[in-house]
């Protein structure tokens, strides 16, 4: 079988699987987030924070409970670093430094899990499950929440309410992602995946030597690293580590656990809103994008478009034989296309053009489809901001699933999509312009350019991945990165939660001959024309500067 067609079996497959999960997911998400019964663990765990599950708030409560969760998070993981040394299965390994520590914390709670340091050698056990796994679930079920506080919005009739965060959050956690990551914990344990809590051992190599090797909980971490859209690796090669990822069916399977949710939320909202052609709609826009992205990656790296790769007869550097070039490209497509940032491949060995791939999947705003949660309400902002450039073309009020796109709400949409590239744009001038920026480039001309650009785009879209060329556990860039992963997950949160609440104190109108119909084809294609179009206008000039101009040099 040759490698275009190992590539094209490897993504019908994928896509076939995701279709059949889309339904029964997307339909158990719905009950889950429009159910009015708690379970015994939803009750007692309410009553352990002090939580009245009948309540009902308004965005700006939803909002500051979001944040209050979230910043308790962030010193509960930065102390347990701190005092790392003095806790039980630290495996002897020493506190981690207040930089690092507070670039981890920020990661991992803000969904984005950047590592810049090498896990196994860094982070304890208990670290990695009380700390960092434990992120990987909340953070994934905050998403999830803002998600359907949004589609709410869109739902409710004339009320001043969105639902209940600490609800939201709690179900997203118990009913959706634990049982789903037992799972598939359980099959990776089958395939080969660690899952103990041994120390570090020597281990005999074929060639006669030793190499020195840590077990640890590592199919549990996986399994929610993955399905979450989190990415955070247990050890430093991440997904490309033979303990996390032995196999090519484990590749598969991680690559479908990190699409899985993503895709099934669509329906969810099509069933929240009593449209389930509008989820439809949705979930083409986010395919039609997500195919192209992986063809053009895997087409470019099976080209091997360079003068070193074609002169070797291919683009093999930094991936995986177990995997091959179309299975460490989709994966790299997937990753990024979703604010996944789990590698089982190096980014930074990518071709030219490939590697420009990674880093539009993340500037696109990972819509397609997108982180758990985020991919939607982001789809859904691009929805409302689709609708309004329609009616201006024709003259008049545009409305979107019978609520009208006034001031108010497209200031907010617009205002959505524009903080990350302020952030990314910002963060990759001011590390070009000082010494402590550019003191950690590998790489100068258009390639060094490309790994501070991939970094800042990386932080600020939560993604996680990167070019890894660029040396990023110094404090400048600990710090730097940091505030933009908190500013780019959290400013824009605010923005959807403020649209929900305004679009929910909405009375819907009703269709006329006027109203444009967003289940068609032609809206899907006009929101995959906004999509692409806000991109290139706003990245193309870097992008020009980077890997446009490597690839053509």
């Amino acid at each position: 079988m040759t490698s275009t067609t190992a590539g094209i079996v490897f993504v019908t497959s994928l896509a076939a699987a995701l279709a059949l999960a889309h339904r029964p997911l997307g339909d158990h998400m719905y009950r889950v987030y429009t159910g009015v019964r708690h379970n015994a663990v939803e009750r007692g765990i309410y009553r352990l924070v002090g939580v009245q599950a009948g309540a009902e708030q308004r965005w700006s409560a939803y909002a500051r409970g979001l944040l209050a969760f979230s910043a308790i998070s962030i010193l509960f993981v930065y102390g347990m670093q701190r005092l790392q040394d003095k806790l039980v299965l630290s495996l002897g390994l020493p506190a981690v430094t207040d930089h690092v520590a507070w670039n981890t914390a920020v990661s991992f709670v803000t969904n984005t899990n950047w590592q810049a340091y090498s896990g196994e050698a860094t982070m304890g056990h208990l670290v990695q499950m009380a700390a960092l796994a434990v992120q990987n679930f909340v953070s994934a079920a905050v998403g999830m929440a803002v998600a359907v506080a949004l589609v709410r919005g869109f739902a409710r009739r004339g009320a001043g309410t969105i639902g209940n965060f600490w609800v939201d959050l709690v179900r997203g956690t118990v009913r959706i992602l634990l049982p789903l990551a037992f799972l598939g914990a359980v099959v990776l344990v089958a395939g080969g995946v660690v899952q103990n809590f041994a120390g570090p051992h020597d281990i005999a190599t074929l060639a006669g030597g030793t190499q020195h090797m840590t077990g640890g909980p590592v199919a549990g971490q996986e399994a929610i690293k993955e399905l979450g859209t989190n990415g955070g690796g247990f050890y430093n090669a991440n997904s490309a580590h033979p303990l996390e990822n032995p196999t090519a069916w484990t590749n598969w399977l991680e690559i479908f656990l990190l699409l899985l949710i993503p895709f099934s939320l669509p329906r969810t909202f099509g069933k929240m809103v009593g449209q389930v052609r509008q989820g439809y709609a949705i979930a083409a826009v986010m395919a039609v994008i997500a195919l192209a992205s992986v063809a053009l990656t895997v087409t470019f790296e099976l080209q091997g478009h360079a003068t070193v790769p074609q002169a070797a007869g291919a683009a093999l550097e930094g991936k995986e034989a177990r995997f091959g070039v179309a299975g460490s490209a989709t994966f790299a497509a997937a990753t990024t296309l979703t604010s996944t940032g789990a590698v089982n491949s190096f980014h930074d060995s990518y071709t030219p053009l490939g590697g420009m791939m990674t880093l539009v999947n993340m500037m696109l705003g990972e819509v397609a489809p997108g982180g758990a949660g985020a991919g939607l309400y982001g789809m859904l902002i691009l929805a409302v901001i689709t609708v309004f450039v329609a009616g201006l073309m024709v003259g008049r009020t545009p409305e979107y699933l019978g609520k009208k796109i006034g001031s108010r709400e497209i200031k907010l949409a617009s205002l959505y999509f524009l903080v990350t590239p302020i952030l990314v744009l910002t963060g990759t001038a001011v590390a070009m312009a000082n010494e402590a920026g550019r003191a950690g480039m590998l790489n100068t001309g258009p390639h060094g350019l490309s790994e501070v650009l991939y970094a800042f785009t990386s932080a600020s879209n939560n993604n996680g991945s990167a070019f890894a060329g660029l040396t990023v556990n110094t404090p400048w860039y600990d710090v730097a990165l940091g505030l933009c992963m908190a500013f780019g997950r959290f400013v824009p949160i605010v923005f959807v939660l403020a649209l929900a609440g305004s679009l929910a104190g909405q009375v819907p109108v009703p269709q006329s001959a006027g109203t444009l119909p967003t289940h068609r084809p032609q809206f899907v294609g006009m929101v995959v024309g906004v999509t692409v179009i806000v991109v290139a206008l706003t990245y193309l000039p870097a992008l020009a500067l980077g890997p446009l101009a490597e690839g053509i040099h």
